[in-house]
């Protein structure tokens, strides 16, 4: 499991040098970085992240200020060269914090810190409301999801469950380590993918669409480095 890193810092200098413990950190992955909170806002929108590298003082919107306005805060570890905020950020639950200059063993004990935390957090299930009852879905018992307009289809080993809900709602909450979106209406688990030929992946007895402009993203994370060839 890796966890996505956004940086947000107006310090060109001092993004970079997270860039590049992030880099040295296995379970890490670099989704970005926003030199204010505004563009920090903007990107979170349209690409949620697990873990938030913020500076405190930013323009126009302190790094504080900017966590306030969320209404789902990431992790967030404040990186920061002022000591004097460490109280009011600690309110707001961040998870730690550094101060500059920041050394790589601070930064790594801060890592494995929320390693351990999302770790700790993971749901193993949910529930959806079906007609009048509200089902419990295990996260290890689903196959795929299906967008059916203003509706979705969950696929179970057990059986198919129908509920009014959005598919990026259920696309934002399934772990992205365990389910990879295939198609713009088709959400798969990895595990449950039994081969793949074309376009189309098998999952037991269901054909699941391959979008052709998601193929290669898709197919590299289905991989990965299992790919036995000559």
């Amino acid at each position: 499991m890796k966890l996505k890193c956004l940086v947000v810092d107006d310090e060109p200098m001092a993004r970079q040098g997270l860039r590049e413990y992030i880099a040295d950190v296995s379970f890490l992955e670099w989704a970005g970085e926003c030199e204010n909170a505004l563009k920090a806002a903007e990107f979170l929108q349209e690409q949620p992240v697990d873990l938030l590298f913020l500076d405190i003082r930013l323009p126009r919107l302190s790094g504080l200020e900017f966590l306030r306005t969320l209404p789902q805060r990431p992790l967030t570890i404040i990186t920061t060269a002022y000591p004097d905020h460490a109280l009011e950020g600690f309110e707001l639950d961040v998870l730690d914090y550094l101060l500059k200059p920041v050394s790589f063993e601070r930064f790594l004990k801060a890592a494995n810190k929320a390693k351990a935390q999302l770790k700790q957090d993971t749901p193993d299930h949910f529930y959806i409301k079906c007609e009048h009852r509200l089902e419990k879905i295990r996260l290890a018992d689903v196959l795929f999801v299906e967008a059916l307009q203003n509706y979705i289809a969950v696929h179970t080993l057990q059986r198919k469950y129908i509920t009014y809900l959005t598919f990026k709602a259920v696309e934002e909450y399934l772990p992205a380590e365990q389910f990879i979106k295939v198609h713009k209406s088709y959400i798969v688990a990895a595990s449950k993918i039994d081969s793949i030929e074309g376009n189309t992946i098998l999952v037991g007895a269901n054909e699941v669409p391959v979008s052709r402009a998601l193929r290669d993203e898709v197919m590299e994370k289905i991989l990965q480095n299992r790919y036995l060839k000559r």
